[in-house]
């Protein structure tokens, strides 16, 4: 039996490359022929492949999303609260401003100014973006119970504090903020979430 070889293109390359196109310039801002050009295909392969650019997009996220769980996964498996939201937003301030990429957050810049006919677009994105901040939450749930976070505090306010953080980082990365001023945007956040750490001594 052979290797069941390619369709006509490498389908993880041609989303790779619809996620750049939707990241520098956002859903309603990324034409059908931008994104064709990009992924190598023609329109009707397109339609074809995804049924329409809201399709397209989804697909694209699902991409996305799956890259950026694996690295939420390494996130999570920092030793302590702090130490996770300094892996993330530290991280964070290194992906989105570094020249390799587009600046700035798909799940933020995809939904920017969005019109008629694409309502659901920022609700995907802000689906998406959520299960980050479930992932955090649950892992804020764990340093409570494990005493590394004080009792009283809120494990779902602290995951939707970075998490708005870090979204807000993804803002001022796509307006054009540079290494630093993520940096430290960064650590005042860290410090916060410092703040709630059980006192170890």
């Amino acid at each position: 039996m052979g290797m069941g070889r390619p369709r006509e293109f490498d389908a993880e390359m041609a989303l790779d490359q619809a996620m750049e196109v939707f990241w520098r310039h956002g859903y309603e801002g990324a034409t059908i022929a931008q994104l064709t050009e990009a992924m190598g295909i023609n329109p009707p392969s397109l339609y074809a492949c995804f049924g329409n650019k809201e399709g397209l997009l989804k697909a694209a996220l699902d991409r996305y999303t799956k890259l950026r769980n694996i690295w939420m996964e390494e996130v999570v498996a920092a030793p302590t609260a702090r130490a996770v939201a300094k892996r993330m937003l530290m991280g964070i301030a290194d992906k989105q401003t570094d020249p390799a990429n587009p600046p700035g957050c798909l799940l933020v810049q995809g939904g920017i100014a969005c019109g008629t006919g694409s309502e659901n677009v920022p609700f995907e994105l802000a689906a998406r973006r959520a299960q980050n901040e479930d992932q955090l939450r649950d892992r804020f749930i764990r340093a409570k119970a494990e005493g590394d976070l004080k009792p009283t505090s809120d494990p779902a306010a602290l995951a939707r504090y970075v998490s708005a953080v870090s979204v807000g980082m993804g803002v001022m990365a796509s307006s054009g903020a540079d290494r630093e001023a993520l940096r430290q945007v960064a650590d005042v956040a860290v410090q916060a979430v410092e703040a709630q750490s059980a006192d170890k001594t």
